[in-house]
């Protein structure tokens, strides 16, 4: 593998030919703040947030689809940078809602986390605001437009998913915004509420309904778990507060199957009043309670055995 030497922050590091200079900040745990970049999709380089100069180059470059060449240097966090990184911060805020108290993201939105480590407060641009309606219209995905920093990910994580493109962006200007095709509601789309789009969004544009007023994020404890519903072996987090799960988030939100909807909302059939400790088989068309070893087939293996010995 051959490898590149470049200089970031006055510190000289190596890494593979093809390393963004992002990824080569993040594999030396250097902090480059963005809003747009997921590793398992492709950098589009839309929110300008991880920029960074580079010597030899007049502007500032966003690092995530930035090669990092040899011998090049690099600065993350001079002046000129982080005034830059400000500034797009109070463009984002100046159309966005602060009601940060009671928004659901509260405590894992990427755009209040930068905001109060570059100190912007959304005082210095007034002007016209967003007033999208909200869709409520599915039991599953609330969308809250207004909240939407144009960042795309939605939007990739879904293409990414062979035969979806559900969403897209449209119009143009301040009145761009994700849409899906003829701008109707969710629920009257194609999409199949995989929550791949809520688990990439990086603030309150996109909750998981289920969810909402059940927890906040610091509250929650994770388990990676494996779906048992069918064969295909979807991985997803577990989210439990006080011992009890409150919802299930994708584990991935680019690579591999989407989880399906019976998965993601299978985790309530254990706090369901009306379930069942045995199971049902169809016989002469009605379902009748059985036993688990008959259910499973095993009392014909047993008879079978005995026949034998």
């Amino acid at each position: 593998m051959e490898l590149l030497t470049l200089t970031i922050d006055g510190r000289e590091v190596s890494v593979p030919k093809g390393t963004t200079v992002l990824e080569a900040c993040r594999m030396n745990n250097i902090p480059i703040p963005t809003l747009c970049h997921a590793p398992e999709l492709t950098s589009s380089g839309a929110c300008r947030l991880c920029v960074v100069q580079i010597e030899g180059m007049r502007n500032l470059p966003p690092s995530c689809v930035t090669q990092a060449a040899q011998g090049m240097k690099v600065e993350t966090q001079n002046p000129k940078v982080r005034n830059a990184r400000k500034m797009i911060l109070e463009l984002l805020v100046a159309s966005h809602p602060l009601d940060c108290m009671t928004c659901q993201k509260m405590g894992n939105c990427s755009l209040a986390q930068y905001a109060y480590e570059y100190g912007v407060k959304g005082k210095l641009f007034i002007g016209e605001k967003r007033c999208l309606p909200i869709d409520d219209t599915n039991p599953y995905i609330l969308r809250d437009l207004n909240k939407c920093i144009l960042c795309g990910k939605c939007v990739a994580t879904c293409e990414a998913v062979s035969e979806r493109n559900v969403i897209g962006f449209a119009n143009r200007g301040f009145q761009t915004k994700v849409s899906t095709f003829m701008d109707t509601d969710l629920k009257d789309s194609a999409c199949v509420y995989c929550n791949r789009c809520v688990a990439i969004c990086p603030v309150g544009a996109l909750v998981d309904k289920t969810m909402i007023g059940k927890g906040r994020d610091w509250e929650l404890t994770t388990e990676e778990v494996t779906c048992t519903f069918c064969d295909s072996g979807c991985k997803f987090n577990i989210n439990s507060k006080n011992g009890k799960v409150i919802g299930v988030t994708a584990k991935s939100a680019a690579n591999g199957r989407p989880l399906c909807l019976k998965g993601r909302i299978g985790s309530d059939f254990r706090y369901n009043a009306e379930r069942k400790d045995n199971p049902f088989l169809n016989k002469d068309g009605e379902f009748i309670q059985v036993t688990w070893s008959e259910f499973l087939g095993l009392g014909n293996i047993v008879e079978k055995i005995n026949s034998l010995a």
